[in-house]
Order: structure tokens, then C-alpha cells, then sequence
């Protein structure tokens, strides 16, 4: 917020001295569970009709639901499982390629969608670290599938 604004707010004589923050245009990632065409339509409408909110896309396969608007996170999530009385909860998943070790405990779950991993703790996998340019070297010098790698064999 710049001194312009500042100043202007300050001077403004149009509102009742009751400011309300505007809601950021975003897109929330929710998931839940939809076996049937029927979940899908009964979450569909849960959020439909909502105040901000101007696209709803359902993936029923990854179990995901996307709705994009001028709308709070923890609003549509509330909303969604008060409707549908599902168990609902924000996107936990991030891409494979993300991810340093997407196999390290904690952070691969058997049951994301395909190309997902949970993304809940740090990206760092857990605690691993990334191997270096040398360790990656040096390492690759013994390798037993390359035969010409090492001339002291």
C-alpha cells in the first residue's frame, strides 16, 4: 500500500469508517472423495453457488476439485464438507518433478494420483540432501555400468 493510498483512505468520505479487505482472485485445490457421477454433481453444487467464485473444474479420477474466484480457502472447504458430508481437505500433493526424493519417507503416499507426491512437509524430502556435481562424479568413476569408466579395474 503506497502513501497515495494511504492518504486516500484516510480522506475518503464515502464509507461508514468500516473498511473491508478485498478478496484476492486465487484458485483452491480441495480433495475429495468422488466415486459416482452423483458426488461429483452434489460437490459441483456445493460450491457452485457461491459468493466469488467463477470456475469449478472436477478431475473424479485424482479426486480433486478446483475452484477459481474471488474466494477464501477455508471458506470453500467448510462449505464443501458441511453440503456433501464428505472429508475434505486441502490439495496435500505436489508433481513427482518437484520433489528432491520423491521415494523418502513421508513424502511418498501410495494413495495420490499418478505423478503426485505429498507435499505437506519440505520440499527438501525429509532431511536428504541433494547429491553434488563432485559426489555425483566421483561416484559415477566406479560405476559398474560403464566398463570404461575406471582404468584401475
Amino acid at each position: 500500500m503506497g502513501a497515495l493510498d494511504h492518504f486516500s483512505n484516510l480522506f475518503d468520505c464515502s464509507s461508514a469508517g468500516h473498511h473491508k479487505k478485498r478478496k484476492n482472485f486465487q484458485t483452491v485445490e480441495i480433495k475429495v472423495k468422488m466415486d459416482c457421477e452423483g458426488c461429483e454433481r452434489k460437490v459441483r453444487r456445493s460450491v457452485e453457488g457461491m459468493k466469488g467464485v467463477s470456475q469449478v473444474d472436477i478431475d473424479r479420477k485424482a479426486s480433486k476439485l478446483t475452484v477459481t474466484g474471488y474466494v477464501e480457502p477455508k471458506k470453500v472447504v467448510a462449505r464443501v464438507a458441511h453440503r456433501t458430508g464428505k472429508r475434505v481437505e486441502i490439495w496435500p500433493y505436489v508433481p513427482y518433478d518437484v520433489v528432491d526424493h520423491p521415494y523418502a519417507q513421508g513424502v511418498y503416499d501410495r494413495k495420490a494420483p499418478s505423478g503426485y507426491v505429498r507435499g505437506d512437509q519440505q520440499m527438501s524430502g525429509g532431511g536428504l540432501a541433494r547429491a553434488s556435481s563432485t559426489e555425483v562424479r566421483y561416484t559415477t568413476a566406479f560405476s559398474d555400468e560403464n566398463p570404461a569408466a575406471c582404468t584401475v579395474m
